[in-house]
């Protein structure tokens, strides 16, 4: 179990569009609801997000009730979650549940802005649907001297990435690649972890299980996602999975939770509180 005072970031991140990082997330925070309070980020533009598809339980006002210009209490980002289940317990998901014809969302970039809004909600595991592809990411933002939001997101107090591909030879190159540059620019690959989903049944091709072979030197561990027909059949909203399933999510949350205790210590140490907005004093009378 995470201590209450504890707060562990689960970046969703992937080389190439088309790897999973929904389903990914959804399973992951499936599994880590049984560790700790837990919240879904989605990060994407609503109508190119399956999340508000996915939601079962009461919308809350969704990110959408949340107003950028003005200051947010605890009780206001919680009411705006809507309340997901799953085996091991409820966990909230923070998603635009809008109509389609509703004006777009102006959702912030920063990982840092999307950390402050999970530290304010006081959840102690964070799983956040990210967007950006990752190599892309990482090489515009070294040709710009910044430090681009792959780096910002693993940078994030007690932070274990989740970096999926597809299980295909195309799949496997994207994520070597991009484990090829994060190594270069000296990101944490210790405290990755990495997902290969598979795209079909049978066994993994040769290229694909040469590549987890490498991989599994130079990341925190190597997970392999099987195809689920259940789940290509039924989708996530009926919450229904095959058995193989669910236990690769549970192996991805623990080996998860292990990178975090090997980097942090076990339990993982409290983590940093929002500051506390002070009353504005009024001007005294001339």
């Amino acid at each position: 179990m995470l201590p209450a005072d504890a707060r562990l970031t689960v970046p969703v991140l992937a080389p190439t569009g088309g790897a999973g990082r929904s389903t990914l997330a959804f399973l992951l925070a499936t599994e880590l609801a049984a560790a700790g309070d837990t919240v879904v980020l989605d990060t994407t533009p609503r109508l190119a997000s399956p999340w508000p598809a996915w939601t079962t339980g009461p919308a809350g006002g969704g990110l959408s009730a949340l107003a950028p210009a003005e200051p947010a209490s605890r009780e206001a980002v919680r009411s705006a979650c809507a309340v997901m289940g799953g085996p091991a317990g409820e966990w909230g998901l923070l998603t635009d549940g809008r109509d389609w014809s509703a004006p777009p969302l102006d959702l912030p970039s920063d990982p840092a802005a999307w950390y402050q809004l999970a530290a304010l909600g006081g959840w102690q595991a964070v799983v956040a649907d990210t967007t950006h592809p990752v190599t892309h990411d990482l090489l515009t933002a070294r040709c710009a001297g910044l430090p681009g939001q792959t780096r910002t997101w693993l940078s994030l107090p007690y932070a274990v990435p989740v970096l999926c591909a597809a299980a295909s030879a195309e799949g496997v190159q994207a994520l070597q690649q991009a484990v090829m540059v994060m190594s270069a620019e000296n990101l944490p690959l210790h405290r990755v972890v990495a997902v290969l989903v598979a795209t079909g049944d049978g066994r993994l091709p040769p290229v694909v299980r040469a590549a987890a072979t490498m991989l599994s030197g130079r990341t925190a561990e190597v997970v392999h996602l099987p195809y689920d027909t259940t789940l290509r059949a039924n989708g996530l909203r009926s919450g229904r999975v095959h058995g193989r399933t669910r236990q690769a999510a549970a192996r991805i949350a623990a080996a998860v939770l292990s990178a975090a205790h090997e980097s942090w210590g076990a339990p993982l140490p409290p983590a940093p509180q929002p500051a506390v907005l002070r009353p504005v004093s009024p001007a005294f009378p001339a």
